[in-house]
């Protein structure tokens, strides 16, 4: 177990990178890039950054956490995101970007006029903020437990640390800037989800092939479920991860501003 201080030492080191990422992003930035990227964007890096934001620190616990009591019933939602995405690829991002749009809910004001177009705005703004406080939370909590507490510093100098430190790298930097930080977020969370299964594999000294089979004999295991009364039935959860990968992404302007900041 690492002590507080290098936690600190790493978390510092963290968000020194994402300050350093938002410099070089930063330069000869205007309004254009602030907010499409001057359509400069790697479709790759955008592609990869897109796991970051589907799957935050929030996924990150909770998911395994719920397998206790749904077995691996998410997996049915993770098909139906399949099908969302395809929406997405061939409804959806063709009409953005034939529409040439700075921000999606453009398309509402010029399809249903200005009063769609603002609900549409207003809605996103706190659904993102109550998803964003959410967020915070938990990552709070964790560092707070881990590093804040051991060193003796309050919760209320935590949150207001990470709150500037955001507010600074993505104000300044803009999509460009998030670009690459949701980038690298991804890179970690998938890092951290591999050195995570290693740990565990190590600390139960089972091998690759080992923990395979315990983990397909677990009570916990089930992938598919047909039972209509539950809410596990696979019918309800491919259904509801198709609809939430077109709610939550094809129709969120965080998801989209990104892949509207790449050429086409």
């Amino acid at each position: 177990m690492l002590s507080a201080s290098t936690l600190l030492i790493i978390v510092v080191s963290y968000f020194l990178v994402l300050m350093t990422i938002s410099y070089f992003t930063y330069k000869n930035a205007d309004s254009e890039s602030f907010f499409v990227g001057n359509k400069s964007s790697l479709w790759y890096l955008v592609a990869i950054g897109m796991i970051g934001d589907s799957i935050s620190g929030v996924t990150f616990v909770s998911v395994p956490g719920s397998v206790l009591n749904d077995g691996f019933s998410y997996f049915q939602i993770v098909l139906g995101y399949v099908v969302g995405y395809a929406v997405i690829a061939y409804v959806l991002l063709p009409i953005y970007y034939k529409m040439n749009l700075i921000s999606i809910y453009q398309y509402l004001e010029e399809r249903l006029g200005v009063e769609a177009q603002k609900t549409g705005s207003v809605f996103f703004m706190i659904s993102r903020m109550l998803g964003a406080a959410f967020r915070l939370l938990i990552a709070s909590n964790v560092l707070y437990v881990l590093i804040f507490q051991e060193l003796g510093l309050s919760y209320e100098v935590l949150i207001l640390i990470i709150i500037a430190l955001i507010i600074l790298y993505t104000v300044k930097g803009g999509i460009k800037t998030l670009v690459y930080t949701d980038t690298l977020q991804s890179l970690l969370l998938l890092i951290g989800v591999v050195s995570s299964i290693l740990f565990i594999m190590n600390s139960l000294n089972w091998s690759f092939l080992e923990t395979v089979k315990e983990v397909s004999n677990a009570a916990t295991s089930q992938i598919f479920f047909w039972d209509w009364s539950q809410k596990t039935h696979f019918v309800k959860q491919f259904i509801t991860g198709a609809l939430i990968a077109i709610a939550m992404t094809g129709l969120d302007q965080n998801m989209m501003q990104k892949n509207l900041s790449c050429k086409n």
